[in-house]
């Protein structure tokens, strides 16, 4: 019994005796972190009470405070800041569809503020701004020096005024200046339409309107064909998203899977850890699909071109994008702002990180430049489309073929002719049509 006692009390202080040893140091070095938080805790108060006494002029206290919290957030990753009431109802907004402004999305590189992408049919568009342009100045004052939000404060101004954007463009010698009136922006979420054979869904922005508009426009498209077997596939167009919703993000990608994992996200801690599935359907019932990204594809269009990519659901076309592999997540905080914070970092479905690398297409296509049309005359039309047929005393074969059969040939070759001429105004496009029509033509003839 002596012995039991003896060995318990050797236990008890041995266990005592590694705790101490262990913990002692631990809880010392976590007091001096917090020492140490502490003092520059301290110094802020002092830098901030020594500008109210004696900077050259008043200074707004909130400013002040606004723009420490600012700095701290931006000072973590281009997209972590902070959002007073005015630019977080203007962030609301945006998500529902509709909002004032330019229209492009940007980012900060190298301290000048960097278009991700124009959107569809806004002044930026239309005013001829790209997916990789630099802002360098707005209305000859310079952006150098100035965070991204008071940047973009900076282009913000009353609906039908003028702003005057200094541009430098990776090919263009010299800087030249873009004038854009600005305007109210109502942003289409996806744009349908039929080309040839196929279904075209033009995604311009993952707002919450885009999986109702895509399901819709789907159905409209496929109705309007004459129904699906009319149909030979879809070209899901993300060119020049910005992205957006990562609910959206996840919807559309279900909207073409049957199964499987669509997107996972990682955060600091392993157990904020999330995986989003498919759910059983598929809107298109195993078209094919061909996905077009740019440059300008960036964050949630790279979580759908991966998925579909990762699954061998859809050919990805064109050019590497964007590479905005992290999700932010607003924050609310107290006097009706917000906090736009840096979270997790998503994976696609094998378990690639996109942040700065993007998703590389299957068949690389750059767009070239555009080129002034050259006016054609008839001669040289008629002499550039000579055939069989044009040939003296050449063989017809009106007792090969009904009319019925001649008519069907006369609308498909009118259909290629088409997406012919399309090459000369978006090639990339025009390719994946070409590719839809080679995987159509590989599909098994049904029995």
């Amino acid at each position: 019994m002596k012995k039991f006692l003896m060995a318990a009390t050797l236990g008890t202080a041995t266990s005592i005796l590694v705790t101490t040893q262990f913990a002692g140091p631990l809880i010392a070095q976590e007091a001096e972190k917090k020492s140490t938080v502490y003092e520059q805790l301290d110094l802020f108060g002092d830098i901030f009470e020594r500008i109210r006494a004696q900077y050259v002029e008043d200074v707004d206290e909130a400013d002040l405070i606004e723009a420490a919290i600012n700095g701290m957030l931006t000072s973590l990753d281009p997209h972590s800041s902070y959002l007073p009431p005015k630019d977080f109802d203007d962030m609301r907004t945006q998500t529902s569809g509709e909002f004032g402004g330019l229209g492009i999305e940007v980012t900060q590189e190298d301290g000048y503020v960097k278009v991700v992408s124009p959107m569809d049919g806004t002044p930026a568009d239309e005013a001829g701004m790209e997916s990789g342009d630099f802002i360098t100045s707005v209305d000859g004052t310079s952006l150098l020096g100035l965070t991204l939000e008071d940047a973009v404060e900076m282009m913000r101004g009353p609906v039908g005024s003028e702003i005057l954007l200094t541009v430098v463009r990776e090919g263009v010698d010299e800087p030249f200046e873009v004038s854009i009136v600005r305007d109210t922006i109502k942003l289409t979420a996806v744009r349908s339409r039929i080309e040839g054979d196929s279904v075209v869904l033009r995604v311009t922005t993952f707002n919450r309107q885009t999986f109702p508009n895509l399901k819709e426009g789907l159905a409209e498209q496929i109705k309007e064909a004459g129904g699906e077997d009319k149909v030979n596939g879809i070209v899901l167009d993300l060119r020049n998203n910005p992205g957006g919703l990562l609910t959206q993000a996840i919807a559309v990608s279900d909207a073409f899977l049957d199964k499987g994992e669509i997107v996972s996200t990682r955060g600091r801690n392993p157990r904020d850890s999330e995986r989003y599935n498919a759910t059983e359907g598929d809107l298109s019932n195993g078209k094919p699909i061909v996905v077009l990204i740019n440059g300008g594809s960036a964050s949630a269009s790279e979580i759908v071109a991966g998925a579909l990519q990762d699954h061998r659901r859809a050919v990805v076309v064109g050019e590497k994008s964007f590479g905005k592999g992290s999700v932010q997540t607003v924050v609310p905080v107290r006097g009706d702002g917000a906090m736009r914070l840096t979270t997790s970092r998503y994976y696609t479905p094998s378990g690639r990180s996109i942040q700065a690398l993007g998703v590389s297409p299957d068949i690389i296509v750059v767009q070239p430049p555009r080129q002034p049309a050259e006016e054609e005359t008839e001669e040289e039309t008629k002499r550039n489309s000579r055939s069989e047929a044009d040939l003296r005393g050449s063989l017809s074969n009106n007792d090969s073929i009904s009319e019925d059969e001649r008519t069907l040939l006369e609308a498909e070759r009118t259909k290629a002719e088409e997406v012919a001429k399309l090459r000369k105004q978006d090639y990339q496009l025009a390719y994946a049509l070409d590719v839809l029509k080679g995987l159509s033509a590989l599909a098994p003839a049904d029995k």
